[in-house]
């Protein structure tokens, strides 16, 4: 049975894994420095139904890296490059799953990595880290992944314990464009909500309107020229389900930016600004400016 190790002990990256778990399928966090004479033995989760119960995982530091059979990466975008070059020894035929908020990443991964399997994911999970090695899972959602390179087509197979433990998995050819779809709706909402320090549900308020309109405008633009075929309508009528799906939600970015961490600004608006070219994004580029001015 094929071990799973989790590189990013955070939220997300503790709710996959005490799913993972409740199947019965081998767990390992990777723990940074900072966690190696303070490590809980086991994290609190708190389920969708309430329930809550005690998740035990193999706690694995960089220097074990050969031991690694399967690495879910779900640390933050910019964590991602810094963390994997930490792992001396990491087996060639590793299969190196990133699962995290933004573009740009895979790239360089695949360049520091030639020889492993790469794929790439989006899941629309929620969770919530409510104290140290507490976790809430806060809304059950679909999970795809795709390969980044030829070596990452031979793990499909990969979907059926996440299938089991997720609700869903499911496999696309095509994972750009998914990625493309989150991260319009990333690059509309967690900006707004962090430089105005609400709540998703309250971009519905009548003040937003304007500028959440003129916004989904600019992200949409620079999808179209990306090769999109979303229209407008449709990703407005996306945007605002979502929103109104998440109404009570902090977004990750407004979190981040709350608790005085670095944010993933330059992977998901600084992906749309890359790629505008000469299109006019006058929102970007101000909400950019304002979360890099406000310490993201």
């Amino acid at each position: 049975m094929r071990e799973w190790t989790i590189l990013g002990a955070g939220a997300l990256g503790c709710t996959f894994a005490a799913l993972l778990t409740a199947k019965h399928r081998p767990v390992s966090l990777l723990l940074s420095e900072r966690h190696r004479r303070h490590f809980h033995p086991a994290l609190e989760f708190i389920a969708l139904n309430e329930r809550r119960r005690l998740v035990s995982t193999h706690p694995r530091h960089a220097e074990q890296a050969t031991g690694i059979e399967c690495l879910l990466v779900m640390t933050k975008a910019y964590q991602v490059l810094p963390a994997l070059n930490n792992l001396r020894g990491l087996p060639a035929d590793t299969p190196i799953i990133l699962l995290h908020n933004g573009m740009g990443v895979a790239e360089a991964v695949a360049r520091a990595f030639p020889h492993n399997p790469l794929l790439a994911g989006v899941t629309s999970h929620g969770a919530l880290k409510e104290g140290p090695w507490q976790v809430r899972h806060t809304g059950k959602g679909e999970t795809w992944l795709g390969p980044v390179n030829d070596k990452g087509r031979a793990f499909a197979h990969l979907l059926k314990p996440l299938a089991d433990a997720l609700g869903h998995a499911e496999w696309s050819e095509d994972i750009v464009s998914l990625q493309h779809r989150k991260l319009a709706i990333n690059a509309v909402i967690n900006p707004l909500t962090a430089c105005h320090h609400i709540r998703n549900g309250q971009l519905h308020e009548p003040r937003f309107a304007d500028v959440l309109n003129q916004l989904a405008e600019e992200v949409h633009a620079v999808l179209t020229r990306l090769g999109e075929t979303e229209t407008l309508a449709q990703f407005l009528r996306r945007l605002n389900s979502v929103i109104g799906l998440t109404a009570t939600n902090y977004s990750s970015m407004h979190q981040d930016l709350a608790h005085g961490r670095p944010t993933e600004i330059d992977y998901i608006t600084g992906y749309v600004l890359k790629h505008a070219e000469d299109l006019p994004v006058p929102v970007c580029r101000q909400l950019y400016n304002e979360v890099k001015k406000q310490g993201g």
